[in-house]
C-alpha cells in the first residue's frame, strides 16, 4: 500500500525508534489546514507547519515525508461528512452537489487540491459512497454511478470557482458589476448573443445568481439526464 494512502487510513505501520513522539499524522495535518485557512496554499511550508507546533522541520518528516504527501493528506481531512441520505435519490443528490460546492466556498484553497489530489482517502470516498448508495435507487449499474458522482463533484467545484472568481474584489464587487463590465468591452457585432444576454440582465445584481437559481438550473439539466437515462436502463 502507498505511505500516504496508509497514513490517510491510519495504517501507518512504520515503525519509529526513539523516545515516544510528541507529534502525530493528525495533529500535523490539522496544523496545516489551519495555515491554509488563514493564508492560504501559499502559507502551507514544512517550515511554517513546524514553527506552529514548536517543532524543527525536520521532525515533521518522521511523519510526513514532504510537502505534497502533506497537500494530499490535507485535501482529505478537511472534506466534510457528506450529508445523511433522506428522500429519493434525486433530492439527496441535490443536497449532496450543494454541500459539495459550498464545502469548497468555505475553504478556496480546497479548489486547487482537488485538481491535482486523487480521490483516494477515507472523507472524499464516504462521498462516493453515499452518492452510490442514493443512485441504487435508480437500478443503473454502479460503474454508471460513479461517472455520474464523478460529474456532480466536478460541476460542484465548478461552480465553486465561479463563485470565487465572482467574490468581491477591487473593481468587482459581484456579478452584476462583471455583467457592466462586460458590458463595456463587448462588442455587439462579434458577441451579438453574450451582448443580448448582458444587456438583458442576464448577470443581475439577485443574491440567488449563484446560490441558487443558476446553480439548480446547471443541476437539473444533470439530473434530468440521469433521471432519462436511468428510464432508457430500467425499460431496456
Amino acid at each position: 500500500m502507498d505511505a500516504t494512502v496508509a497514513r490517510m487510513w491510519g495504517r501507518d505501520t512504520s515503525s519509529r525508534h526513539g523516545p515516544r513522539p510528541s507529534l502525530d499524522v493528525p495533529g500535523i495535518v490539522a496544523a496545516a489546514i489551519a495555515i491554509a485557512d488563514a493564508d492560504g496554499l501559499a502559507g502551507v511550508r514544512m517550515s511554517s507547519v513546524a514553527s506552529a507546533l514548536g517543532v524543527a522541520p525536520m521532525s515533521l518528516y518522521r511523519y510526513v515525508g514532504n510537502k505534497d504527501e502533506l497537500l494530499i493528506l490535507m485535501a482529505d481531512a478537511a472534506v466534510p461528512d457528506p450529508p445523511v441520505f433522506e428522500g429519493g435519490w434525486r433530492d439527496y443528490l441535490t443536497v449532496w452537489t450543494r454541500a459539495n460546492r459550498d464545502f469548497l466556498i468555505a475553504r478556496p484553497w480546497q479548489l486547487e487540491l482537488t485538481r491535482r489530489t486523487p480521490p483516494t482517502g477515507p472523507r472524499t470516498l464516504l462521498w462516493l459512497d453515499r452518492a452510490l448508495a442514493a443512485l441504487a435507487g435508480t437500478g443503473l449499474p454502479a460503474q454508471a454511478g460513479i461517472a455520474i458522482a464523478t460529474t456532480l463533484t466536478g460541476y460542484a467545484a465548478q461552480q465553486a470557482s465561479l463563485a470565487a472568481a465572482l467574490a468581491p474584489q477591487e473593481g468587482l464587487e459581484g456579478p452584476a458589476d462583471y455583467g457592466a463590465m462586460l458590458g463595456q468591452v463587448l462588442d455587439p457585432a462579434i458577441y451579438p448573443a453574450l451582448s443580448a444576454a448582458v444587456a438583458g440582465g442576464a448577470f443581475g445584481a439577485h443574491p440567488d445568481w449563484i446560490d441558487d437559481a443558476d446553480f439548480l438550473l446547471g443541476l437539473d439539466l444533470i439530473l434530468r439526464g440521469v433521471e432519462s437515462i436511468a428510464k432508457e436502463f430500467t425499460a431496456g
